[in-house]
């Protein structure tokens, strides 16, 4: 799921080579300039495969764009008023994918600028989007052939395989490929296994049976969450951007921030981590914002690789930002069988916790350099703002309200939809009219493509390890290569999410955690929703943990920094994603209690939010080596463990963490002059 400052309407061979990327713009713009429309587009194109469409003009591009609308106009209609058998609706939504794949997005990067489809398209659009309405004309017929499948439908079955995996190397890259690759070269050859990890193998008519005409496969699990959920949120998202949220979200973050030391820097945390919650891409999140708040912070002062690692982080970040975190979190609550409220509950500790400490290291950073906030002049005031267009939030809570009446999380997304519309009705200036509503639908469903071939290709990736038993096995393995060890079998678990993590989008990402490391998490004790927390986070972090850090990798590039040291510093920044799941996975009190029910008190809750946020400042201090001044390595280490046991969920490690905090604040109150790092430069 992309924003609108992709480069679907750009011409993207402005993209630069590899190796030069992070200096795009460096001869045109002076520090203080935002990059161009162009150079964002080169940037989208560069690090979001999403972002490399066909650059259609007159008649072609109407009747791309009328294909769009009305693929989303029958999206709509199977999730209201018309009732599909549930294959049906899935293969039916899978075949108009691979029309649309093969439609917009050209075999080679270089084939972007030319405005028709050729040939060898049109076949494989024939075949792939063929044989998944073969499926749907025969479904009764084959399910009645109770797991048989003739010559004619493993032919065709295996075509569509096929047709998939070349829309997902269009689409989302190779490394999606190999993954699911790996997977079913494991179910083919299980049986030349050895140990635990064999099996008795499947033949290739066997793997075709159960990707291709299953729920277990392609039209499984993910499918349905994308087909029925996830596609109606990102209309939802598209309906957001189209009346501009995104603008009043910065506006809204220079009120609160940009007054403050290193106002720049937290503008950009609290305006990426508002937008990346109805974004589920952190390159589109990077680079959308990033336009804007990473020139602002640089000349400001800010390094510029910190100022892409800030945007970088925050727009991660927003994924895990109640109440929509991106998609993957209507896949965690169809996953788990734990109502969609209930997960993102369980989320808001954590969240906040993440943005307060990238927080708390930007305000660091400027005090150490001495940085003050932007002029009051470009400060719209915050009461004005929210008078004229607060009322551009109430369809994002409305989304919280309709849950609560009980509507599903799909019919919840469609109802906040038609609310940001009339909504949206209140001003001139965010007033839609019926051709833009018409844009809405077609970007909606442009943006669902790459969401949707991801969940369809992570289907492959659930039915191997259900036919197989891989998650069983392998959760057994790891749990037995810790020797019962929590820690180390978490620790496992963190780097297995972070490796099949990189370069896979986030709603694959999450799959492919949920179905192959989450079991190893939950045979060691840990609560259901903790461990699907802790695998989730972990997949989202490698968007900006180096080697494959593409959205660091994009903030470096409008920052026109080094990409590695960005990607540091961006982890560095984002060291509460790498800390907390170990404690909620080891105490779910952090997360609400961590199950379907509530099972700590207000009172707990309370002590919990206050004793991490103050144990966030510690850790904060230790990552960037400052507080009211100059750490020494002692001061670090003290801050390092007070922070550490405040935001543990216990009595005990808060009485500790507090008495180490007062002794950090007392040798800063010695060495400086001053107990807090929060006051007047």
């Amino acid at each position: 799921m992309t924003q609108d400052i992709d480069a679907r309407d750009l011409n993207a061979e402005t993209a630069q080579p590899e190796d030069h990327v992070e200096h795009i713009g460096e001869e045109l713009h002076p520090d203080h300039y935002a990059p161009t429309h162009e150079e964002l587009a080169a940037i989208m194109a560069e690090y979001d495969k999403e972002s490399n469409t066909r650059q259609f003009t007159g008649t072609r591009k109407q009747v791309i764009r009328l294909l769009c609308i009305a693929f989303m106009i029958y999206c709509i209609l199977y999730n209201t008023i018309w009732l599909l058998p549930s294959q049906v609706q899935k293969a039916s939504f899978v075949s108009f994918l691979i029309v649309m794949v093969f439609l917009l997005y050209p075999a080679r990067k270089k084939d972007h600028d030319k405005p028709y489809v050729p040939w060898y398209d049109w076949i494989c659009m024939a075949l792939g989007g063929g044989s998944f309405f073969y499926y749907v004309v025969n479904f009764q017929q084959i399910v009645a052939q109770q797991g048989t499948i003739t010559r004619t439908d493993m032919i065709i079955g295996l075509i569509g395989i096929v047709m998939l995996f070349e829309c997902c190397r269009r689409v989302t890259g190779w490394p999606l490929i190999i993954v699911v690759s790996l997977f079913i070269a494991y179910a083919y050859f299980g049986r030349y296994i050895p140990g635990d990890f064999g099996h008795g193998g499947y033949s290739l008519k066997r793997i075709v049976y159960f990707l291709f005409y299953t729920e277990e496969g392609i039209i499984g699990t993910p499918l349905q969450v994308c087909s029925r959920y996830i596609v109606i949120f990102i209309l939802f998202g598209a309906m957001l951007e189209k009346t501009g949220i995104g603008e009043f979200f910065i506006d809204i973050a220079n009120s609160l921030a940009g007054r403050q030391v290193g106002g720049p820097a937290k503008v950009a945390v609290i305006a990426s981590g508002l937008q990346g919650t109805i974004s589920g891409s952190s390159v589109a999140n990077t680079v959308g914002s990033g336009s804007f708040t990473i020139p602002m912070m640089k000349r400001m002062g800010y390094r510029k690789e910190f100022a892409g690692a800030v945007e970088a982080a925050a727009s991660t970040g927003g994924q895990i930002m109640p109440p929509i975190m991106g998609a993957a979190a209507f896949l965690m609550a169809d996953i788990t069988g734990i109502p969609y409220g209930r997960v993102i509950l369980a989320a808001s500790i954590p969240a906040l916790l993440y943005f307060t400490t990238i927080l708390l290291q930007v305000h660091f950073e400027a005090r150490r350099q001495g940085l003050k906030g932007m002029p009051a002049d470009e400060i719209k005031p915050f009461g004005k703002l929210m008078r004229h267009r607060g009322y551009m939030l109430i369809p994002i809570a409305s989304i919280v309200v309709f849950l609560g009446m009980g509507f599903t999380a799909g019919r919840a997304a469609l109802y906040a939809t038609i609310a940001a519309w009339f909504f949206a009705l209140f001003a001139k200036d965010t007033r839609l009219s019926f051709k833009d509503v018409l844009d809405v639908l077609e970007n909606g469903i442009r943006n669902s493509i790459g969401v949707g071939v991801a969940c369809a290709m992570a289907g492959c990736i659930v039915g191997v390890v259900t036919r197989t038993g891989l998650g069983v096995t392998f959760a057994s393995a790891m749990v037995n290569l810790a020797g019962g060890n929590i820690i180390f079998a978490l620790f496992l678990c963190m780097l297995a999410s972070i490796v099949l993590g990189m370069g896979v989008p986030t709603t694959a990402n999450y799959v492919i955690m949920a179905t192959v490391t989450a079991p190893l998490v939950m045979n060691m004790g840990v609560p259901i929703l903790a461990a699907h927390m802790f695998v989730f986070y972990f997949g989202i972090v490698a968007d900006i943990t180096p080697p494959v850090a593409l959205a660091a990798y994009a903030g470096s590039a409008i920052a026109r920094g080094n990409p590695l040291k960005t990607g540091i510093e961006a982890s560095k920044l984002a060291i509460a994603a790498f800390l907390i799941p170990y404690i909620f996975a080891l105490n779910p009190a952090l997360l609400f209690g961590g199950t379907a029910a509530v099972d700590v008190n207000v009172v707990d809750i309370v002590r919990i939010v206050i004793t991490s946020l103050f144990g966030v400042v510690g850790i904060a201090s230790a990552v960037s080596g400052f507080y009211v001044g100059k750490l020494s390595i002692v001061e670090r280490v003290i801050g390092a463990l007070a922070g550490i046991l405040l935001v543990i969920p216990s009595l005990a490690t808060d009485f500790i963490g507090v008495g180490l905090m007062i002794v950090l604040m007392i040798i800063q109150k010695y060495r400086y002059g001053a107990a807090l790092p929060f006051g007047d430069d």
